[in-house]
Order: structure tokens, then sequence, then C-alpha cells
């Protein structure tokens, strides 16, 4: 017998609008998203933790304000967030094994989603420490990808990306320290925002892994993405970077004007080999096409990295060597966590240093690409999700092979701390998505989302709804709603 699941969440703006309208009670909305999540995590495996009776207390206190006449942004909106995020009364795992003891208090972006009304009904799956582009662990087994369950939905924020392309909740918070929102986008059909570093806080950490990991949003439309940004953005008076306020949903449907967009296919250089697949390269051909048919000028250009990744290498470990000495179960940790700690204890003193100062001249370097361009456009990945189990039981050699392989596009924005919005540029091998990054300048976000806007009233890729088809025996999940 198929298993009947309810209908796919409407998507985040609508919600708030149902909301504020009073067609639709929070409750209602909130009882919804857990019967979506409970039917699909046998099979999908999203969440970490679910909040049911929480989330319906949280959602009858929302039904009293908006009776009252209380309008909040996203008041009554069911909403998920990673589990690298901390939640009052939750505990935060980061996809580790053992038992971790709840948090006091909410981080900062889950803070300012609850002040605008949001009810967080659960953390989502998440790789341990969020190291890799699949989320599955001895922790809580496999998360899987909605168009193609036999796939990785990617990773390392795979479980708010499996949830939202499912229909599970209309919106999620992820996390992008080397493409972890954009990377997972890119492999379920969503659009995935990375945003200027600090725009959402990462308090309780003043940074997170030493700058390079940004907190970020996935939705199945641009207002969505958008819409949930603006909710979560905002600084903790003791984050070490703090960019100007700016109001992203604002530039959703605005006329980006005629731009000069950089197409570059070339992958940044790496010390493993890396392919863009040529079933790829077509998909984000057909979309610089389309751009170039909406007016703009798109001519191949690559950004000058350089040796970029010498400087990616200490922050990255070096965050990790962090995350493991603060960890209560050490001996739990996959062998490719324990590496990763060693080669960050190596590199944690006077070469972190150097990478950290060398990030102004990699700006003014790379930033003079945009003296001529307004807009690099670049794929997402070099290939389509891999399957489930593919890079898990690697060596830690062998996953760094296979993850460069797979995803050499997304980690350079991470050491600039630059935005980047993935969209979604089609399928390949029968229905599994891939995408493509809008990249920009620091605090570029509202051109961006712009003319990403601009692409998806071109396209409508929130048409298109996983189905399972290729692997047989899946549950459908239902047709993400339009805007």
């Amino acid at each position: 017998m198929t298993p009947v699941t309810p209908d796919p969440a409407p998507g985040l703006a609508e919600c708030a609008r149902a909301l504020a309208e009073g067609t639709v009670s929070s409750r209602t909305l909130v009882e919804e998203a857990l019967a979506r999540i409970e039917a699909s995590q046998g099979t999908l495996n999203a969440f970490r933790l679910v909040r049911a009776e929480a989330a319906l207390a949280e959602a009858d206190a929302a039904d009293k304000e908006l009776a009252a006449g209380e309008r909040r942004p996203l008041l009554g909106v069911p909403v998920a967030v990673k589990d690298d995020m901390d939640v009052a009364g939750e505990p935060t795992a980061f996809g580790c094994r053992g038992e971790f003891p709840p948090v006091a208090e909410d981080g900062e972006a889950v803070r300012r989603l609850r002040a605008a009304g949001a009810v967080v009904v659960g953390k989502t799956n998440t790789c341990e420490f969020g190291q890799w582009p699949f989320t599955e662990g001895p922790a809580f087994g496999e998360t899987r990808n909605p168009w193609h369950t036999g796939h990785t939905p990617g990773g390392s924020s795979g479980g708010s990306a499996a949830a939202v392309a499912a229909g599970l909740v209309p919106a999620a918070l992820g996390s992008d320290g080397a493409g972890s929102v954009r990377i997972p986008a890119s492999w379920t059909h969503l659009i995935g925002i990375k945003p200027q570093r600090g725009r959402i806080s990462t308090w309780p950490r003043a940074e997170s892994f030493h700058g390079i990991t940004v907190n970020g949003t996935l939705a199945r439309t641009v207002e969505d993405a958008a819409l949930l940004l603006d909710a979560a953005s905002g600084s903790h008076e003791r984050d070490l970077h703090r960019p100007s306020a700016l109001r992203v949903s604002d530039a959703v449907g605005r006329d980006p004007g005629r731009l000069r967009i950089a197409l570059s296919l070339k992958p940044p250089f790496t010390a493993l080999p890396a392919r863009l697949r040529p079933d790829v390269r077509a998909r984000v051909l057909a979309l610089a096409e389309r751009l170039t048919a909406l007016g703009h000028e798109v001519e191949e250009a690559d950004p000058p990295y350089g040796q970029i990744g010498l400087t990616f290498v200490p922050r990255a470990t070096a965050g990790i060597a962090e995350r493991v000495r603060e960890t209560p179960h050490p001996q739990l940790l996959d062998r490719r966590t324990l590496e990763a700690a060693r080669l960050g204890r190596l590199l944690g003193g006077a070469p972190l240093r150097l990478a950290r100062r060398a990030e102004a001249r990699l700006h003014r370097r790379i930033g003079s690409l945009f003296d001529t361009y307004d807009v690099v456009l670049a794929p997402t990945t070099a290939a389509p999700p891999p399957r489930i189990g593919a890079l898990h039981d690697l060596s830690g050699f062998g996953t760094d092979r296979a993850m460069i392989a797979a995803c050499p596009y997304a980690w350079p924005w991470n050491v600039l701390g630059w935005p980047g919005v993935n969209v979604p540029a089609g399928f390949i091998d029968g229905s599994l998505p891939v995408g493509a990054q809008l990249l920009g300048p620091a605090n570029s976000e509202l051109l961006l989302v712009s003319l990403a806007a601009q692409l998806e009233a071109d396209q409508r890729w929130y048409e298109h709804r996983p189905s399972g088809e290729v692997d047989g025996a899946v549950p459908d999940f239902g047709a993400p709603t339009g805007p």
C-alpha cells in the first residue's frame, strides 16, 4: 500500500499572509507540518529532533496574539533550523553521537526568528560538525534526497534542504562553511542564500570556524528565502562581524537593470583534480543563455583565485579542532573528524594567523573582477548528488578527493565572506537536480536576490516537484506551492 502524506507546506510568505488575514490558524499549520514530518521521517529522515509538544504550545500562543491584532513578519509560521543552532531547552549535537545537554538559551539567529513570530518545529540533520557534502552518520542514519531517495540531499545542511524540498516546512535555516547551504540547495532544486558574513549572527560564537561559516536560508522561492533571511538577520553585540542592516525582501521583484555577468566555469585551483561534468555545464550554460535573453551581458571570465585554498584549510581544520575539544564524547567521533582536528591543532597557530591576514589581499585581488562585472555566474557543484553511502565510509583522503571532485566551486566565497545565491539549473540523469551560483562582492545581497527573482519569474522553478519515480516505492510528498 502506498503511504499517504498530507499536502505539502504552502510557501513561507503565503503562510504569513494567510495567518495575518485570519484564513488559517497557526495550530493548523503546525499540526500539518508535524504530520508531514512524521509521515516522511522513515523515508527521508530529515529531522534530528522534533519539538511537537513545544511547537503546538507556541502555535496556540501565536493564535492568541493574532486574534488580539498582533502582527509580526512570521507570527505563527512553522520553520525548521539546522542542528548546529541552539534552541533553548534542546540539545545541539551538530551531527555527533552521544547524549548532549539541553542548552539554556536560543542562539541569536533562533532568537530573532522567534522575535519575528516563527514557530521552530524541529532541528534538522547535519553531518558531523558540518564537514561534508552529505548528511549521513551513525548518530542519526541517512538523510535522503526527496527527488531521488537513493541519493544524498547534500550537506551539510542536508536535513534542512530535504525538509524544504519535500514540503515538510516552508523554509529552514542552514549554515554554509564551504557551500553547506548552496550545495544541498543545488541538489534539491531550492533557493539557497549564503549571506554576507555576519548578516545572520552565529552567536553564541562571535564567529564560526574562524569566519568561514555563516548562517543562511533554504526555500522553494526567492521571496521565501529572502523573507526568512530578513527575519533571522541581525547582530549580537559581541559578534565580530556586524554588517550594516539590509532588507533583502525589498529586492524581490525589483528590476536588477542590465548587468555585466562573468560566466566562470573553471574550478578554483585545488591540490586534487576537479572537472565539471558536461551535463552540468550544459545546464549552467542554458541559464547563461536565459540571462542573455533577459538583457544582460554575459561573457566568460574567471575570478583570480590564485592559491586561495591555502587560506581555507587552516581556518576549517582549526575550527574542527575547537569543536572536538568542546564535545562531551570525543571517543565517539568519526575518525576523519579526529584526523582533521589533529591537522587543525598543527595549523592553529602561525598558519591560521597568516590565513586570516591574507583575506584583505584576497578581497582586493578577487574584488578587482567587480570593476568589470557586476555578478559571477558559476556552477554550484561539478556533479549531481552522489548515491547514499558513496562518501560515508571513505578514508579522510578519499573523502577529500571525492568532495573536491563533486564540489570544487562553492568554498572560495566562504574565505571571502561575500554573498552567494544558489538557483536551480535543471535536472540531469533523469531526476537529479543541479544548480548554479550567483556570486557578488561584499554586501551585494540586494543585487543577487533581485537577479535571482528575475530568473525565477522566467524559469518558474517552483512548479517542479519531487516524485520519487526513479527509485520507486517512494511516497509522493506533493507539489511545492508557487508564490
